[in-house]
């Protein structure tokens, strides 16, 4: 019955974990804002080049407008940051950061790198230069952009792109060569299947799958801790009741002329010596005989004759029907467990008497009691116990995992969209 509980509650366990590990998926990062709503950037870029013989159209791929960015088409030269003491200043960090516009240019806009600083942090240093539009590139060729978040930085047009022809684009400016930008609104992508309740569904749920599997843990070394005392108890009562069977064991002293010093008489089975005169022997009640001094501590161990293994417990009546190994108190356990109260009493009160009788026990329906066969557990129950309390802390494990992971990941995103 034990078994049965842990397995069931192991399954629990599980099934509890299953609703946990759909919202912590990994995530790319910098996909942030997933759940809300983007607008696609279409970016078309045009070099004036005078070595080409006339204009040169270069296509990039979709870019995103920035969450709190206006959502409308601009068009205008390219600019990126003039060099700061030599050092080419891609970032548009530093305070000392300058855009060379050309002179009578309405409508311009700022190319910048990300990182090192906030997207918030670019678009206002750009838009104290007048800039229409600013226009950041990843840092990393393998990312895609992501949904900037910049509040407060007014009506200025910010877009995010990737890496792809940037350094091109770069290398004309770098020669003066003039590149002109038209960025226009492309579709709508709607959000994906996921909401800023779900960290909070994911915390509550491992507080309270915490919370469950802590009392299915304290209830479960509880129900160990009782059944390892009730099994030690038991061992005690049966060797208690074992020392009295001894004392009741028939004894005598071997006398010359006796049997037993006949050359053709059986040894002692446990010292495999013949038995002499003076000597001092113990029958059994199956009539076998030893020395006294080697087959007292064997039954003390034991309870059973070391040649024909009958059950001196059974045999003197004190408890009938019980397998005397050593396994015996795990027996005794389920054996009264399954038992009503009056037959309980029956097989149990007999160590808690200090006036042990041996006389046969007549209990009425001792023939139904399970045979030795029934009362010794299945190798496969006993590994599923030792393993069970394992499979719990493996599953706190695991759950704290995806948590953290979920977390983890969760604010790296939220991190990088404010790069």
């Amino acid at each position: 019955r034990w078994v049965r509980q842990h397995r069931t509650g192991g399954s629990s366990v599980l099934l509890l974990l299953l609703p946990l590990l759909w919202p912590c998926r990994v995530r790319p990062a910098g996909a942030d804002n997933a759940s809300q709503a983007y607008y696609t950037a279409l970016i078309n870029v045009t070099v004036l080049s005078p070595e080409r013989g006339g204009p040169t159209l270069l296509r990039i791929d979709r870019g995103r407008y920035g969450q709190d960015s206006p959502k409308v088409e601009v068009k205008g030269l390219l600019v990126a940051p003039v060099p700061i003491n030599g050092v080419a200043d891609r970032l548009g960090c530093d305070p000392r950061t300058r855009f060379q516009v050309p002179p009578n240019t309405k409508q311009w806009i700022a190319l910048l790198q990300r990182g090192n600083c906030t997207f918030r942090e670019k678009i206002l240093r750009a838009a104290s230069h007048n800039a229409t539009a600013v226009v950041i590139y990843n840092n990393i060729s393998s990312e895609e952009p992501v949904t900037m978040t910049h509040q407060g930085t007014g009506d200025i047009v910010a877009v995010m792109i990737t890496e792809s022809k940037v350094k091109e684009i770069l290398n004309y400016l770098e020669k003066n060569i003039s590149v002109l930008m038209a960025i226009a609104v492309g579709s709508r992508v709607p959000p994906k299947n996921f909401s800023r309740g779900s960290l909070v569904f994911v915390s509550i749920s491992f507080i309270v799958l915490m919370i469950i599997s802590s009392a299915w843990l304290i209830f479960y070394f509880i129900q160990k801790i009782r059944y390892t005392s009730a099994r030690d108890r038991n061992q005690r009562r049966l060797g208690d009741a074992a020392k009295k069977a001894i004392g009741k064991l028939t004894t005598r002293t071997v006398k010359k002329g006796d049997k037993e010093t006949d050359p053709d008489f059986d040894h002692c089975a446990v010292c495999i010596e013949s038995y002499k005169q003076n000597d001092v022997v113990r029958i059994l009640p199956c009539k076998h005989v030893f020395h006294k001094a080697c087959v007292d501590p064997w039954l003390s161990e034991h309870c059973t004759c070391p040649m024909c293994k009958l059950n001196i417990l059974k045999a003197l009546g004190i408890v009938p029907n019980v397998p005397c190994t050593d396994n015996v108190a795990f027996d005794m356990e389920r054996l009264t467990r399954g038992q009503p109260a009056s037959r309980r009493s029956a097989l149990g009160d007999f160590a808690n008497d200090s006036s042990l009788s041996l006389e046969p026990l007549r209990t009425s329906g001792m023939s139904q009691l399970p045979q030795d066969g029934e009362l010794t557990p299945r190798s496969g129950e006993i590994n599923i116990a030792v393993t069970k309390e394992w499979f719990i802390i493996a599953s706190f494990g695991l759950l704290s995992a995806l948590t953290l992971c979920y977390m983890i990941i969760k604010a790296t995103a939220s991190l990088n969209a404010n790069e």
